[in-house]
């Protein structure tokens, strides 16, 4: 396949962060430095913006790909070879506001919302349709052999949905869980990160390290010292508490993680938020802040080194947003490194690389799970190591996890099934099902209640919702 034709289309484009780290990736790659890049987003002002970015990103690094964007998808679909998804239906405004607010009157609070609890259940139902359609596209339009990286959530339900109803397109799922929380240990333990060995497998946000060594030396010790004596970072107590109580460390950040499960964010227990540093509504926090920065950002877009980071980060505590303060920094960081072109932690960029040139690497996806996890249920979506070469992405087998990790991972892996089963099978009923068996929901709303929310909240995203949903 000569370089020309390798195209790689981005779904989603307008995702700037996104779209600026993949592609930076992408175009440090000699074997892809002339690939054709399609950018397609269904706003036609970010789009453009994604295709300056892109361009720029191209003309700082001295490479010469083709670059079109596109309104329309199919047209941006037509002879890709891969295709990465990073859209979000319904956007923050009006759909994530949703999300939040309708539970918070039954007495629901949430953090992210993103990945399982009613919000997760929400964003699921808006999003896997529209990656269906978009998935028939490429069935119809796409080269022959062509890969779907997803990178939206909630991961799981969509992985699993899209490759139990396409048997032709793969669907791989990608998150930064994994390397991030292997990097935050790292810094925790004062190692060099490239250093640590591990070995990581579960679903997607609720993974553990099964391994997790320096030099042959196994660094669990070291970790259950910091939790014995006070010593985990503030923002990290739910994961090292999680690492006490089960004996080993999970991947997702201690806000997402907090929402999983039934133990922490309890109606009328403060004192458990304050004990464990939980910031409740932490997305629609970050949101808020990408809101108040997005003005800063698009002028350094348009004309770079002319935004100051500082004045920004003036800006946004002027405007009294109420979340953690390093979700503040982050946002400094963000200005700050729009014209840094240096390597992301994402898996894209090396997942397309390694098919390309056959060039060998381990990442971790998310697959369906044939014969890879023995105690979770086949046919789920679960994250697992992958080797990628020329053959694709291959995923390795695990075996049994530890019994607890895996009995907790199901309770979690019985939403995203009734969440899937409620679209793919069109039965309303299995979106109550879904929210009466969340832990999260269950622990804190009595069954009237659940049904209450659900009905509302179906109400309140009609316009996104397919007609089966439809209250």
């Amino acid at each position: 396949m000569s370089q020309r034709r390798i195209k790689i289309t981005l779904i989603g484009a307008g995702s700037i962060v996104f779209t600026r780290n993949l592609l930076g990736d992408i175009f440090s790659y000699p074997e892809l430095a002339a690939c054709e890049v399609a950018l397609h987003d269904i706003d036609a002002h970010r789009l453009g913006l994604a295709e300056m970015v892109a361009r720029r990103l191209a003309a700082a690094l001295g490479v010469t790909p083709t670059i079109t964007a596109h309104l329309d998808r199919r047209s941006a679909l037509a002879d890709a070879r891969f295709v990465i998804s990073t859209i979000q239906v319904g956007g923050y405004k009006p759909a994530t506001v949703t999300d939040f607010e309708i539970p918070k009157k039954f007495g629901l609070e949430q953090t992210i919302g993103d990945t399982l609890g009613i919000g997760g259940i929400m964003r699921g139902l808006r999003t896997i349709p529209v990656q269906l359609a978009m998935l028939k596209d490429m069935e119809e339009v796409c080269a022959p052999g062509a890969v779907h990286l997803n990178y939206v959530n909630p991961m799981a339900m969509i992985t699993w949905a899209l490759n139990q109803a396409s048997t032709r397109i793969p669907t791989v799922g990608l998150c930064h869980s994994v390397q991030h929380t292997a990097h935050e240990l790292a810094q925790d333990l004062g190692i060099p990160a490239h250093e640590i060995d591990y070995r990581c497998a579960g679903i997607n946000h609720m993974a553990f390290y099964t391994k997790f060594e320096h030099k042959g030396v196994d660094l669990y010790p070291r970790l259950r010292q910091i939790h014995a004596e006070g010593k985990a970072p503030g923002w990290n107590r739910v994961r090292y508490e999680m690492l006490h109580q089960l004996g080993h460390f999970p991947t997702e950040s201690s806000e997402h993680f907090s929402e999983y499960v039934p133990w922490f964010i309890k109606k009328g227990r403060a004192d458990i938020l304050e004990q464990y540093n939980i910031p409740l509504d932490e997305y629609p926090g970050r949101c808020q802040i990408f809101e108040h920065a997005w003005p800063y950002i698009e002028r350094e877009l348009q004309t770079p080194g002319s935004q100051d980071a500082q004045a920004m980060l003036a800006e946004l505590h002027a405007a009294g947003i109420q979340v953690m303060p390093r979700m503040l920094e982050d946002s400094v960081r963000l200005l700050e490194g729009l014209n840094a072109i240096q390597p992301s932690v994402e898996y894209g960029g090396q997942i397309i690389h390694s098919m390309v040139s056959g060039q060998p690497r381990v990442v971790y996806g998310n697959v369906r799970n044939q014969g890879l996890i023995d105690n979770l249920p086949q046919g789920c979506a679960v994250e697992v190591p992958c080797l990628v070469d020329s053959n694709g992405v291959q995923p390795t087998r695990v075996g049994a996890l530890p019994i607890q990790l895996a009995a907790l991972m199901r309770t979690n892996v019985n939403v995203q099934e009734l969440v899937v089963a409620a679209i793919l099978q069109e039965k309303r009923e299995h979106v109550y099902h879904a929210a009466m068996l969340d832990p999260h929901t269950a622990a804190v709303l009595d069954l009237a209640q659940i049904r209450a929310m659900v009905d509302e909240l179906l109400l309140a995203h009609r316009d996104f919702l397919p007609d089966f949903l439809q209250a």
